[in-house]
């Protein structure tokens, strides 16, 4: 059932517009699943997903000091996050196989998006900091979004939502199947 149809069952006054429902947005925008306090006992997500099976916590893929995961917010298809095992907020906190894998793995990870998705550009960056803009302040990641020419749209302005066309178990399954094998 549509939403513009929901609309008129729930007896709303139709206008005419489609709804595009987003139910999981709620949980972002009520603080679900974000870490209570800085410590890793407090409920960080970057400390839980590695203990869960790779399908349950969306691991892409495990390495030695690091891990990539799908941002359960994605920007974009594909948004992946490059995260240490060890619960650091600061990226010169970091040791220098902590160093070399985050940035091996980001390289890996750009690789198997292209392979996957064919994407025109990427960002790939930190926000080191809650002033900086990060969620998760207390656990270091870096973000790989893949970007295409006219991804931006009115949407995320208007409507404060992005359109994803699959699911993140469906990208997390796609990524993983197209990661280089070393």
């Amino acid at each position: 059932m549509s939403g513009a149809d929901q609309g008129v069952q729930d007896g709303a006054d139709p206008d005419g517009f489609q709804r595009l429902w987003t139910p999981h947005r709620m949980a972002y925008i009520k603080g679900e699943d974000k870490p209570v306090g800085p410590a890793p006992e407090d409920g960080c997500p970057f400390c839980r997903a590695p203990g869960l099976p790779d399908a349950d916590g969306l691991v892409v893929h495990r390495g030695e000091h690091a891990y990539t995961v799908m941002n359960r917010y994605p920007y974009n298809s594909g948004h992946l996050l490059v995260c240490p095992y060890r619960h650091v907020s600061g990226y010169t906190d970091l040791d220098p196989d902590e160093t070399a894998e985050v940035a091996r793995l980001t390289q890996e990870g750009i690789a198997a998006l292209t392979a996957a998705y064919g994407p025109q550009g990427f960002n790939v960056g930190m926000n080191l900091g809650s002033a900086a803009g990060a969620g998760i302040a207390a656990h270091l990641h870096q973000h790989i979004v893949p970007r295409w020419g006219g991804d931006t749209n009115y949407m995320p302005v208007i409507g404060q939502t992005k359109v994803l066309p699959e699911m993140l178990e469906q990208s997390r399954a796609r990524i993983a199947e197209h990661w280089p094998a070393r």
